[in-house]
């Protein structure tokens, strides 16, 4: 899905404005139906799950933040295991719970994003967030991850975190089609532990206080680019393609590292790339001297066709990673996840 610009601008210009309110009522019933769906009671999980959501569509960067969190996990001395719908593979149309195998399955079967957790730790893709909840656990792990899935009540959550982008923080304050929000937040609210604030800017600042206000854990991050690549692409020009969330972030990373941003190639999030559309985006890169560019997500959909493999490694491929501001802070809320068992959202 490609989103619309204005979903991001705290003031949209007036034709936007205008389509705003034409979609009003459908972003009543679908905020509405999503808000009801939320309240549902959800089933007991065999193990402690943590859940890293959002409340908007796409873009916050919660894949970044689950990998962090099961890595912290991890040296908490748990055992975690990922939690996925594997939006954009096949095996997400089957029933119970597949383990992701790296060595075997491609983006095609799995999803992107679950191929860049299944290098990490235990990736189970399911429709059923339960059945994958008992997988893991029946394969050794002793906590879930739920990647995304804060809409989801199927499983009861022990933690939920909510994943911000400092940069655009509810957009436009609107909910889906005419804002980026998946249900209004007054109705997401309640089902949060902790808000964890990516990035700077007067949006997330606004989200920030508000969670402080509502009684809940506020977390500070940031995403890093990998050093070796970063220092590789300093003062380099580059074409930048992006098939995410919101493109615009993957530009802000590339301008950390101080690279020049020629010009952008923007898809929408999980966009299955065809060759006529890599094709002339590499032979545009060389035919102006610009360095191609792109996300590890992107990369990994496109190694998932053997077509575009040969395109790809024409590439440079930008992992990054996401750094918490106060790791004790975290492994503390983490840790009483674990043991506390499941506690109400809202604050007492």
């Amino acid at each position: 899905m490609r989103t619309p610009g204005f979903w991001w601008s705290a003031k949209p210009a007036a034709p936007a404005r205008a389509l705003m309110a034409a979609l009003a009522p459908a972003a009543a019933a679908y905020g509405a139906l999503t808000a009801l769906r939320m309240a549902r009671r959800g089933a007991r999980a065999p193990l402690p799950v943590i859940c890293v959501g959002n409340f908007v569509a796409g873009g916050a960067g919660k894949t970044p933040a689950a990998l962090a969190i099961a890595a912290r996990l991890a040296a908490l001395g748990a055992r975690p295991a990922f939690l996925t719908r594997g939006h954009g593979g096949s095996l997400s149309r089957r029933s119970g719970a597949t383990r992701v195998d790296p060595a075997a399955h491609t983006a095609r079967e799995a999803g992107d994003e679950p191929m860049l957790l299944a290098a990490v730790a235990p990736t189970f893709v399911a429709r059923d967030r339960l059945a994958g909840a008992r997988a893991a656990r029946a394969d050794g792990a002793d906590v879930a991850v739920l990647d995304d899935g804060l809409q989801n009540p199927a499983i009861v959550k022990d933690l939920a975190i909510a994943v911000i982008d400092g940069a655009v923080g509810a957009g436009n304050g609107r909910v889906v089609p005419a804002g980026p929000l998946r249900a209004p937040l007054a109705a997401q609210w309640p089902h949060v532990h902790a808000a964890l604030v990516v990035g700077e800017g007067p949006p997330g600042e606004a989200m920030a206080d508000m969670a402080r206000l509502l009684g809940k854990t506020v977390l500070r991050a940031r995403l890093a680019p990998d050093p070796d690549v970063a220092a590789a692409l300093g003062g380099a020009r580059v074409l930048a393609l992006a098939g995410i969330g919101r493109p615009g972030k993957f530009v802000a990373t590339l301008e950390e590292t101080g690279a020049e941003v020629a010009r952008l190639a923007a898809f929408g999030d999980h966009h299955p790339f065809t060759v006529a559309e890599i094709a002339p985006l590499v032979e545009e890169a060389a035919r102006r001297g610009l360095r191609l560019v792109t996300t590890a997500k992107d990369a990994a959909r496109m190694a998932a066709d053997a077509a575009l493999r040969p395109l790809l490694a024409q590439m440079t491929v930008l992992p990054v990673t996401l750094q918490f501001a106060d790791v004790a802070e975290v492994d503390a809320l983490l840790a009483g996840a674990l043991v506390a068992g499941p506690r109400p959202a809202t604050a007492s």
